[in-house]
């Protein structure tokens, strides 16, 4: 089975994303405890020498598995397994490293005997940082020292001996209980979600809270099964290629297909994994557990059993995937959980009957906002889309309801029409891709007939995607909003939509810039020719790279804005070009197409020069301005202090650390609403109304 893909989002984002839906079917296959990984089996070798075959005969790149191939895919290995440099030590790393060629003669023959040595190296240095994390956390610390932790990763050493392991945990332990001061002190440790109205709970002993963290992440590692290490090694070898080539394990692949069907079976519940509970995260609104009403976000599960009567497992410091297996299941069944309830008091038993679930989070959603100019009131009708959806498996199947972006696109354009909508704003701040089909029909929606992207394949072969139906959804002005986190399908559609002169693009300076096509190749169904074939996981390859209109890829280089405004998010590196190992910039001659002029640069120029002339005005772009100077000062820092002090001063100011999580969790979060009102969406309604008078007045002349 072949998929067209585009999406900028890596196996481990897709596996969080998909665990955190509590969904489908259970598969009650015997876990396989870490204890016996003692080497490959027959299934980890036929998946490797099919993933290798693949990856030679069909990534884009053509790059041989040699040497080259074989570093990077030990190196990334070990990053996966111990990104902060904790756990291995120097020793450890150089003796892996100089197996690379050994390691490319072994995995050509499907042999990854190496990542399991690595993996049991990794799971015995584990146990020993534990021992001396409760070695250290019995003494004490010295706040009052100036010292100071090295905290980039590319910066850090791993540690030669004991004595420079045991340093490096002695300040990174010093770190944690530093950080949890700072929460209390600045309130950073409130639960989003959680009830108000409940009594605060006594604080918990902040070493008994980091032994508890370091014990239950050991715990959770010597719980990896077969497929899971497997995944991990072969998306070490694969990402070696390109940052989006990714090989997927049975379960994650299930979790792939839900995310695009938005569509599953189960309670309703998004879960979290924290510090060894299983803790509920969301209520999904109009499922199971909102029906039942007794499960709250912010309860723990400590113990799943299946059936009305079944015996209830305890599911404490069990990996989040573990559990989230457990609670899936078929719509009509039910499944127990035991719940240490947010509120307090004694454990309860909830069963809950399992339903269907629409996950509404990713949808296409819209509203109609009313500005005021001048005395005219205006209607501006904003479609928010996290990302470019599709059910394949129901498109395949011939189902005549199945979802789809542009159907629910092409229904709020509709409702935009009939409600005499002045202007439209679709907003693709959050949306990190999708399907590859879905980007072109989307862009048909906005443009009558002509090219919307080209794709080139590895041989050089060159094919033009043209929209695939006369006519249009919307002919009016179009503003679209774009961010670093607009990746890949997005990409396609703002790209095309500025090469047409069709819309306005507005956000900051440039999108993500991955210009790559992914095929999702079922590894199964590759093996066997049978529709119902074993479950092997799949190959997420890159095998084709895209090119708007005019010939330019994305690639690296994004889609740049034509009106940018200032945001911290344009200043975080999460673009593709700092992806390890990214594909270059590339360009080929523009396909035929006729530009629509409903954007002509001067007039660009005047909308840039009245945003810029407001903006200049503004306190809060002007806060932005400073906020984004500070993240650059504290960004080139490569340590942080272990003074309690000046930890607590520069935490004041800014922590680059959780501003980026902040940042990124914002431009992600569901909950937020369509078209959140501030100072930098009232810009953009600004450029809109400027836009729209711009567009009346070329119309009537």
């Amino acid at each position: 089975m072949k998929r067209s893909w585009c999406d900028m989002r890596r196996w481990g984002t897709l596996a969080v994303i998909g665990l955190a839906l509590a969904a489908v079917v259970w598969l009650p296959d015997r876990p396989v405890s870490s204890a016996e990984l003692e080497g490959p089996t027959a299934g980890d070798r036929r998946v490797t020498r099919m993933v290798t075959d693949l990856l030679r005969s069909e990534h884009l790149s053509r790059h041989p598995l040699d040497t080259e191939i074989g570093q990077r895919t030990l190196t990334l290995f070990l990053k996966t397994l111990d990104p902060g440099k904790m756990y291995f030590t120097q020793q450890d790393v150089e003796f892996f490293l100089a197996k690379r060629d050994q390691f490319v003669h072994d995995i050509s023959r499907g042999d990854i005997t190496l990542g399991y040595q690595m993996f049991r190296t990794f799971l015995a240095r584990i146990d020993q940082r534990v021992k001396l994390v409760d070695e250290l956390l019995a003494g004490p610390f010295d706040f009052a020292i100036d010292e100071d932790m090295v905290s980039d990763p590319d910066v850090a050493k791993y540690p030669r001996d004991d004595q420079e392991a045991r340093d490096l945990w002695r300040k990174r332990l010093k770190y944690d209980l530093l950080v949890q001061m700072a929460d209390k002190k600045f309130g950073d440790n409130k639960k989003k979600g959680a009830d108000k109205a409940q009594p605060a709970k006594p604080p918990e002993d902040p070493k008994v809270k980091l032994a508890r963290r370091y014990h239950s992440f050991a715990k959770r590692m010597h719980q990896t099964d077969h497929d899971e290490l497997l995944e991990m090694f072969l998306t070490s070898l694969t990402t070696s290629y390109d940052p989006h080539s990714t090989y997927m394990s049975p379960s994650t692949l299930e979790n792939f297909d839900i995310q695009m069907k938005l569509e599953l079976d189960g309670i309703g519940a998004q879960l979290q994994f924290d510090d060894g509970f299983t803790v509920v995260n969301k209520i999904i609104p109009g499922g199971a557990a909102d029906k039942d009403g007794r499960l709250k976000a912010e309860d723990k599960v400590t113990g799943v059993g299946q059936g009305p009567d079944g015996e209830i497992e305890d599911v404490v410091d069990m990996k989040l995937q573990d559990v989230v297996q457990r609670i899936r299941g078929k719509r009509g069944t039910i499944v127990r959980l035991e719940v240490v309830p947010v509120s307090g008091g004694e454990k309860k038993i909830y069963n809950i009957t399992r339903a269907q679930i629409e996950l509404t989070d990713s949808e296409a959603r819209s509203e109609i906002i009313e500005q005021k100019r001048n005395g005219q009131t205006f209607k501006i009708g904003v479609i928010d889309l996290p990302s470019f959806y599709m059910d394949m498996e129901g498109a395949r199947r011939g189902k005549p309801d199945f979802r789809s972006t542009t159907r629910d696109m092409g229904r709020l354009l509709d409702e935009f029409r009939e409600k005499h909508v002045d202007a439209v704003v679709l907003d693709l701040r959050r949306n990190g891709g999708g399907s590859l089909t879905e980007a072109i029909n989307l862009t048909g929606l906005f443009v009558d007939e002509g090219p919307i992207v080209q794709v080139k394949d590895k041989n050089g072969k060159k094919t033009v995607y043209n929209d695939p139906d006369q006519g249009t959804k919307w002919d009016g002005p179009l503003v679209v909003i774009t961010s670093k986190f607009s990746a890949s399908a997005s990409e396609i559609f703002a790209g095309a939509i500025q090469d047409y002169h069709r819309g306005l693009i507005v956000g900051d300076r440039s999108t993500h810039g991955k210009g790559t096509v992914q095929s999702l190749l079922d590894l199964g169904q590759q093996l066997f020719q049978l529709p119902n074939a074993p479950p092997l996981g799949a190959l997420k390859i890159t095998m084709q790279q895209f090119y708007r209109p005019n010939g330019d890829s994305t690639q690296n280089r994004g889609v740049r804005a034509d009106i940018p405004l200032p945001a911290l998010t344009a200043e975080l590196d999460v673009g593709e070009a700092d992806l390890d190992y990214a594909l270059p910039f590339d360009k080929i001659d523009p396909a035929p197409f006729q530009r629509l002029n409903m954007v002509e640069r001067a007039r660009v120029e005047q909308l840039a020069a009245a945003s810029a002339q407001r903006q200049k005005s503004s306190n809060d772009f002007h806060k932005v301005a400073l906020e984004i100077d500070r993240y650059h000062e504290l960004k080139a820092r490569k340590t942080m202090p272990l003074n309690e002090a000046k930890f607590m001063a520069e935490r004041e100011k800014l922590n680059i650390d959780k501003k980026e999580e902040e940042e990124h969790e914002q431009a992600n979060d569901p909950h937020r609403p369509i078209f959140e009102r501030n100072f930098y969406s009232n810009e953009v309604l600004e450029i809109t109304l400027d836009y729209l008078s711009q567009f009346r007045l070329a119309a009537n002349n």
